[in-house]
């Protein structure tokens, strides 16, 4: 792989990833609630989803997605109704019992790796911008020239150190912000503040799928 074609898909996916969207805003309230070691199953559920939209794409299946209209449309709406139901989970979320482990210093609410794993996966599995991205633009940064797995496996170590850096930040910014919510009707602010931007990204996902289907 060119060493130029390497540094312009660093600076593309370094936007992309840095770009607040579904899986920063969940890396944000995953970290104040657990802390930014805590969060690691979050961080790497939605890395891996990554990879996994970069395979499907790599091996060329992402022309089968784009060709199946009815597949994108499945994926997009699964999507779209997960990211509501994290809105409307974080919305009902009571406050109170994450006031009372932050003032004994325990961050320990409800804490289970594999659910944060399965959060951070179908955040990312369902990104819209990921989806369009690997589907769209990825296949452009390969080249028929040159060994395919040798080039996955630069493009894809790549992208996962950007991602995890990146979203490894993202819980940093939520647990320095930790001390403000110890207070349950701060909590409950940035709960229905979190839940109302999910459902919101969730209902323009559905709607946007809608419209492209009529």
């Amino acid at each position: 792989m060119a060493f130029s074609t390497w540094l312009l898909y660093i600076s593309v996916i370094s936007i992309l990833i840095l770009s607040p969207g579904p899986s920063a805003l969940l890396c944000i309230s995953d970290g104040f609630k657990f802390g930014s070691k805590r969060t690691l199953p979050t961080i790497l559920g939605g890395a891996i989803a990554a990879l996994v939209l970069m395979t499907i794409s790599a091996v060329g299946l992402g022309a089968i997605l784009v060709a199946s209209e009815t597949l994108f449309f499945i994926v997009k709406i699964t999507g779209a109704l997960y990211l509501i139901y994290l809105g409307w989970s974080a919305w009902n979320e009571d406050g109170t019992k994450i006031e009372n482990t932050a003032n004994s210093n325990i961050k320990q609410i409800s804490y289970s790796c594999y659910s944060l794993f399965r959060k951070g996966f179908m955040v990312g599995i369902s990104n819209p911008k990921d989806i369009l991205f690997f589907i769209a633009l990825f296949p452009s940064f390969m080249s028929a020239e040159l060994p395919p797995l040798e080039q996955y496996l630069i493009l894809a170590s790549t992208w996962f150190v950007i991602d995890c850096a990146s979203m490894f930040m993202y819980t940093g910014l939520g647990s320095k912000i930790s001390p403000w919510l110890s207070k349950a009707s701060n909590i409950n602010r940035v709960n229905r503040t979190v839940g109302s931007v999910f459902i919101v990204l969730g209902g323009a996902l559905a709607v946007s799928t809608g419209i492209n289907e009529t």
